[in-house]
């Protein structure tokens, strides 16, 4: 079997259960040596005390397949934890080549019930943690390319969700939080690229211990089956965007579930207004955008994306 990720290394943060631990056994069954990173609390939310447990199981199981793994403890979304990991991958395996943020919790309420605590507290593991391990590789990176005088292979694969897309009525600070992974991701692959780097989001559809609750009503495979919101859905499309041949592709954000993947266009201008004089007037406006939506849903404006997003079914 040929080995794209043969002789790089991967850190992957969130990976004790879930989507990140599909994706770091796929990016381990691909060849990489992987830096496997959890926080181990067992409350979704981020709630109950830190284990090394999750992810000391799944080095372990990568290791037991022959693959090269160690596990890391910690909170990435505290800047020196951060810090500590990428280290840990560049003392152990002598580099960092891929970087999967995939760490994340939910605290879900009505944005009129939210407090402040539930909002920064999101805010911070998900957008903060995608930000600090960035921070890191992307100058680990910009270090190895001075010193070679030439570009490197370096991939950055962040997890972006449908909610920052279309909207989620519970989810003010999850779908917040998401939004800004996207406009990170963008902006990192442009001051990124001229090093050889890469930078995409990925908007998973899994049935993992976050989203439990979304997918309750959805039926559960037949024995022998693979579940069409299996998590192993989601890791081959990580495991290319961290390779070799993915090297043209960088700032897309991707769809991704039950055998799917859609590539998901930057907003387009729908409709402009120009103004009669120099300057708008409150009749003016009126007049021309009155019109537009007196025959428009509230929320049309994202049915493109509700379609392509659940084109496939579940």
């Amino acid at each position: 079997m040929s080995l794209p990720l043969r002789g790089l290394s991967a850190i992957v943060t969130g990976a004790g259960r879930g989507l990140g631990r599909a994706e770091a056994l796929e990016l381990a069954r691909l060849g990489a040596a992987v830096v496997v990173n959890d926080y181990g609390q067992p409350g979704r939310d981020g709630s109950g005390d830190a284990s090394t447990a999750p992810a000391e199981r799944v080095a372990e199981e990568i290791r037991a397949a022959g693959g090269r793994a160690v596990a890391h403890t910690g909170d990435v979304s505290d800047f020196e934890v951060a810090r500590s990991l990428v280290a840990l991958a560049t003392c152990t395996y002598g580099r960092l080549d891929i970087l999967v943020n995939n760490a994340g919790i939910l605290r879900d309420r009505m944005i009129f019930s939210m407090s402040e605590d539930e909002w920064d507290s999101v805010i911070r593991v998900h957008l903060k943690g995608h930000f600090n391990t960035t921070h890191f590789a992307a100058a680990h990176w910009r270090e190895r390319a001075k010193a070679s005088g030439g570009p490197v292979h370096g991939r950055v694969v962040n997890t972006s969700s449908e909610a920052f897309l279309a909207g989620s009525a519970g989810q003010p600070n999850y779908a917040a939080a998401k939004g800004g992974i996207v406009g990170l991701t963008t902006s990192t692959a442009l001051a990124l690229r001229k090093y050889g780097v890469t930078a995409n989001a990925i908007c998973p559809r899994a049935r993992t211990r976050m989203t439990e609750d979304v997918f309750a009503g959805f039926a559960e495979p037949a024995p022998g089956e693979l579940d069409p919101l299996a998590p192993e859905h989601v890791a081959p499309l990580v495991g290319y965007l961290a390779s070799p041949a993915a090297s043209r592709i960088t700032g897309q954000l991707l769809v991704v579930h039950g055998g799917m993947v859609a590539v998901v266009e930057r907003p387009r201008v729908a409709a402009q207004f120009d103004s009669a004089e120099e300057a708008f007037s409150y009749r003016e406006l009126d007049r021309l955008l009155g019109p537009y939506y007196a025959h428009r849903a509230p929320d049309e404006t994202f049915a493109a994306t509700e379609v392509l997003s659940l084109k496939r079914g579940a």
